[in-house]
């Protein structure tokens, strides 16, 4: 019984960790996409960011007592590199999290394809890009750079507020706000991934540059988690809770 118990502990952990991801890529590249130039009202640059904040937040909120409520592949490698994460389970996070990516575009493609005249490729569908793709035409090295070292502050950011001596039910809007600040910094830059799955979802739609470019925001990404994860393990060497959520103990 102990077993089939941890069993489903983990069905639900990745379900949980898919439907967060698809809110993330929904809500955050929805307001990219949907809102953020709309005529005279649009939300810009500012309210993208803020959508994407808000998705961690709520989401943190809402499942990070199932998952850890990771909901990026770089997060979730960052945590086991910082030794908040079983190695074993990171494969079966970062697949669930790329399906809730794929889920979350594709809902978000059919609701901007019912706008008279919107196209994937023309308007970029919220992509991440370098080059002549970046939104402010900024390098591979600029691109290379930011999403390295967002993400990894982005990992110290989580690993700190997630501490077992930070001040207890803060963690979301720290994180939240970091990942809204992370955008407001990035999105000139590369339209901001810190994020693999997030990164794949609209890619998908986009094609062509956008899936030629995909690696770098696999890379950068989960190096930088990787480091942050390293580098917080290093300066708070005390040990805390992992960040998996509720477990299930054997019988």
């Amino acid at each position: 019984m102990g077993q089939r118990e941890g069993i489903m502990s983990n069905i639900r952990k990745y379900a949980a960790e898919a439907i967060g991801t698809f809110w993330l890529t929904f809500g955050g590249c929805g307001a990219a996409v949907l809102a953020a130039g709309f005529p005279d009202v649009g939300i810009g640059l500012l309210g993208v960011s803020l959508a994407f904040g808000l998705t961690v937040l709520t989401m943190a909120y809402t499942i990070g007592h199932v998952s850890g409520c990771h909901l990026n592949p770089a997060v979730t490698v960052g945590l086991a590199v910082g030794g908040r994460f079983p190695a074993d389970q990171i494969a079966p996070y970062v697949i669930a999290q790329v399906i809730g990516a794929i889920v979350g575009a594709a809902v978000l493609y059919v609701i901007a394809s019912g706008a008279a005249g919107f196209d994937a490729v023309a308007s970029g569908f919220a992509a991440n890009g370098y080059g002549e793709h970046s939104p402010g035409g900024y390098s591979l090295t600029a691109a290379l750079v930011t999403e390295l070292v967002l993400t990894m502050l982005f990992l110290f950011i989580i690993m700190g507020s997630t501490h077992g001596k930070a001040p207890a039910g803060f963690a979301p809007i720290a994180i939240g706000l970091g990942l809204t600040l992370i955008h407001l910094i990035s999105i000139p830059v590369t339209n901001t991934s810190v994020n693999p799955a997030r990164s794949t979802g609209p890619a998908l739609f986009v094609g062509g540059w956008a899936i030629s470019q995909l690696w770098l925001f696999w890379v950068a990404p989960i190096l930088g988690g990787a480091v942050g994860g390293a580098l917080y393990r290093w300066i708070s060497a005390e040990p805390s809770a992992p960040v998996v959520g509720e477990t299930v103990k054997p019988s």
